[in-house]
């Protein structure tokens, strides 16, 4: 009889790493408390197409997608901007729900057996291994949990403290984002997708895409807020960009995204975490879809060549290094600029600008940060930089930055 595989949450590294195990004869069921015409947000996302390789599917039909865009980062006194040159991008723009549509085709075809409407409410526990899921008012058992409820998993939550894996984020490792698409007010635009760094003296981001049928706004800060209070918000973006029209066409949720490095520990007896779940999401690239299904792919690789079949934290922890040693070192950085930039007033920023301390070469986000920050830059800025705060921030990023490359040369 096959192992039980039970992949508990839709999320995309779930949805991969259960088609794959089930082309390899695993039993998958994943559980979902949506309906399937529920997936997916109602907007659509930028993310790396060659995702879908390393998945082992192909680029879905070119008419359902169209290329990313390049950024133009704005600070807050939008004195001094940085356009992002053009150049080989391999990001596209799809539609969320076609994306999960075609996603779980293919995994249905692989023989995954999904459960939608029916919610998790906890794991199921032997001592401290995870041996299945309470869904839907029922015990479910399984050899292996993979997990891919979310940021907020109630199965990563509820695990015992011996697993060693965080369970909550801490304060400031959430982007509280809302997301709107409204009606183009007008055809000109300076930029297609503008990025704007604690604006209108919020802290936080926002960003402004023009696309052909519509303009897309976002707003994310680092506490909770409502949709009045976005609403207020707004009418900043619509001052400085006319093309965002009056007229909500679709979206106006509020949703949380981890903005922190991945989760230092992922893997533990019979569970395994992937996607928002793991914290493997980077704010402007689609939201760590493309990390996701990498995720998914390296950890049905790892389950299927664990010849033991035990699924134990030790057979599981190649994939995590498999992860780490790909993706999850480099995004780390983010984690620094992340530590940084909550703290930072809007004149510590305009002059990281002004000064050229960030040029286009540190906001180059394509290697999955919000900004490539390097020793060397932060040392010579450092040296000019009068604020006292601006400076002992840097510094002590150069003294994260040190342990970060000596934690990636020992291995996670």
């Amino acid at each position: 009889m096959s192992k039980k595989i039970i992949v508990a949450g839709g999320g995309h590294g779930g949805i991969a790493a259960g088609m794959l195990l089930a082309k390899a004869g695993f039993d998958v069921t994943l559980f979902e408390k949506k309906s399937r015409s529920d997936m997916g947000y109602d907007w659509a996302d930028a993310f790396d197409a060659t995702a879908f390789e390393a998945v082992g599917i192909p680029m879905p039909p070119e008419e359902s997608y169209e290329p990313g865009a390049n950024i133009t980062f704005v600070p807050p006194s939008e004195n001094t901007i940085i356009a992002m040159p053009e150049g080989e991008n391999t990001s596209i723009i799809m539609e969320r729900k076609f994306l999960y549509d075609y996603l779980i085709g293919f995994a249905e075809e692989a023989g995954v057996k999904f459960k939608f409407e029916s919610e998790i409410s906890a794991p199921l526990l032997a001592g401290d291994r995870v041996i299945g899921i309470k869904a839907g008012g029922k015990k479910h058992y399984a050899d292996l949990v993979i997990d891919a409820c979310g940021c907020e998993s109630v199965i990563r939550e509820a695990l015992p403290d011996i697993c060693g894996i965080q369970k909550h984020t801490a304060p400031g490792e959430k982007l509280y984002a809302y997301r709107g698409l409204f009606n183009k007010a007008c055809d000109e635009v300076e930029s297609r997708y503008k990025v704007y760094l604690i604006p209108n003296g919020m802290m936080g981001l926002g960003w402004v895409i023009s696309e052909e049928n519509h303009s897309d706004l976002l707003i994310g800060k680092f506490e909770p807020f409502t949709k009045e209070e976005a609403a207020e918000t707004a009418r900043f973006f619509r001052e400085h960009n006319p093309v965002i029209g009056s007229e909500l066409l679709r979206g106006g949720e509020i949703i949380s995204i981890p903005v922190r490095h991945t989760l230092s520990v992922m893997v533990a007896d019979g569970y395994a975490a992937v996607g928002d779940s793991a914290f493997m999401t980077i704010p402007l690239l689609g939201s760590g879809i493309s990390n996701a299904l990498r995720a998914g792919a390296m950890l049905a690789e790892t389950v299927i060549a664990d010849e033991s079949e035990t699924y134990s934290a030790e057979t599981l922890w190649d994939y995590q290094k498999k992860y780490f040693k790909e993706i999850g070192n480099s995004m780390s950085k983010f984690g620094v600029v992340r530590n940084i930039l909550p703290g930072l007033t809007a004149e510590q920023v305009d002059y990281l600008f002004d000064s050229r301390i960030l040029t286009s070469d540190e906001m180059n986000i394509s290697g999955g940060s919000l900004i490539n920050i390097e020793p060397a830059l932060i040392k010579k800025a450092a040296a000019i930089i009068k604020d006292r705060g601006l400076r002992s921030a840097l510094l002590k990023a150069i003294s994260d930055l040190g342990k970060l490359a000596a934690n990636a040369a020992n291995g996670p």
